[in-house]
C-alpha cells in the first residue's frame, strides 16, 4: 500500500483537516460543493467538537470543519459504515452548528450560512443513480427557495462509476481521489494535473507515516472491516430469524461494534458513530471494567 485510503477515518482528517491541508480542501470544496467554480478563495480549519451550550444538549463530533472568508461554515464527514437513522444525524448536525452561532442577545442578521459536505462509501439514496446531491429549504410548489442558510450536499461514492479516462472536471478528480487512491501505486494523469491533488498525494503516502500512526491506521482499518462483517452476519441472521430477531441482531451488531472502539474513540463518539446512545455505550465499557478485573 503506497497511499492512505482517505475514506479511513484517520486518513480523511490527516488529508483535509491538518495544518498543511488549507489549499487542498480549498480546491476540495470548490470541486464538491460548487461545481468546479472557484468560489472558495480562503478559509480557516477549526476544531471539529462541536460542544453543546446547554446542560443535557448532546455532543457532536465531525471529521473536518471549516470557516469561509464570508462566514459559511463548512462540515465535513466521511461515513463508512451506514448506522440507524444517518441522515437524521446529518441535518442534527447542521442545525447545531447554525445554532450555536449566536449567544444570548444576539441578533439573527449574524447567522451565517452551514453547509454540511457529507461523503459515504455506502448508497444513501437508492431511488437516484446521481452520486452527488445538493438539497436546500425550497418551496414544494415553485420551489423558490428560502433563503441559502442550510444547504447539505451528499457525495455517493459507489454510485460515482467514472475510469481515469473520462475524468472532466475537478468534481470528477477529487471525487476518483476518494474513491481510489487507496488502490493506486502512483499518481496517474490526469491526477498528477492538479497541484492540489499531488499534494494531497504526498499526505497520503504511508512512507511519511510514524509507527505510531501506522498503528493507528491498522486498528482503524481493522475496526471498520469488523464492524462490516458483523452487520453482514446480523442481516443473514435476521432473514432467518424474522423482523423482530432481525431488529434484535441489528442492535447486538451495534453494540459489539461499539465494543471494538472502546479505548478508541470517546464515548460520545462512539455512540454517534453506532447509533447507540450515550448511556448504553458507558454501559457496556462499565461491564467490559468489570469483566477484565
Amino acid at each position: 500500500m503506497r497511499f492512505l485510503d482517505p475514506k479511513t477515518d484517520f486518513a480523511f482528517k490527516k488529508i483535509f483537516g491538518s495544518a498543511e491541508s488549507k489549499p487542498i480542501l480549498i480546491e476540495f470544496l470548490n470541486a464538491l460543493v460548487y461545481d468546479s467554480q472557484p468560489i472558495v478563495q480562503d478559509l480557516e480549519i477549526l476544531d471539529p467538537y462541536q460542544a453543546p451550550q446547554l446542560q443535557g444538549v448532546k455532543d457532536t463530533f465531525l471529521d473536518v470543519k471549516a470557516q469561509l472568508a464570508d462566514g459559511t461554515m463548512v462540515l465535513i464527514e466521511m461515513q463508512v459504515l451506514n448506522p440507524l437513522d444517518f441522515n437524521k444525524r446529518v441535518l442534527y448536525n447542521v442545525a447545531k452548528a447554525y445554532s450555536l452561532q449566536l449567544q444570548r442577545g444576539q441578533g439573527y442578521s449574524r447567522l451565517r450560512p452551514v453547509i454540511g459536505l457529507t461523503i459515504t462509501d455506502f448508497v444513501l439514496f437508492p431511488e437516484r443513480d446521481r452520486f452527488l446531491s445538493h438539497y436546500q429549504l425550497l418551496d414544494r410548489e415553485d420551489g423558490l427557495p428560502y433563503g441559502d442558510d442550510i444547504e447539505l450536499v451528499f457525495v455517493e461514492l459507489p454510485k460515482f462509476a467514472k475510469s481515469l479516462g473520462d475524468l472532466e472536471t475537478l468534481t470528477d478528480l477529487w471525487t476518483f481521489f476518494l474513491q481510489q487512491a487507496g488502490d493506486l501505486e502512483e499518481i496517474p494523469p490526469p491526477l498528477d494535473s492538479s497541484p492540489n491533488l499531488d499534494h494531497a498525494f504526498h499526505i497520503a503516502e504511508t512512507i511519511n507515516l510514524s509507527m505510531e500512526e501506522f498503528d493507528l491506521l491498522e486498528k482503524q482499518a481493522f475496526r471498520v472491516e469488523d464492524g462490516r462483517n458483523v452487520v453482514r452476519r446480523a442481516i443473514l441472521e435476521g432473514l432467518q430469524q424474522g423482523r423482530a430477531e432481525a431488529l434484535e441482531a441489528v442492535q447486538e451488531s451495534r453494540r459489539e461494534i461499539a465494543r471494538s472502539l472502546l479505548g478508541l474513540l470517546p464515548a460520545a463518539v462512539i455512540a454517534e458513530r453506532t447509533g447507540l446512545t450515550l448511556a448504553e455505550v458507558e454501559a457496556l465499557a462499565a461491564d467490559d471494567a468489570a469483566a477484565e478485573t
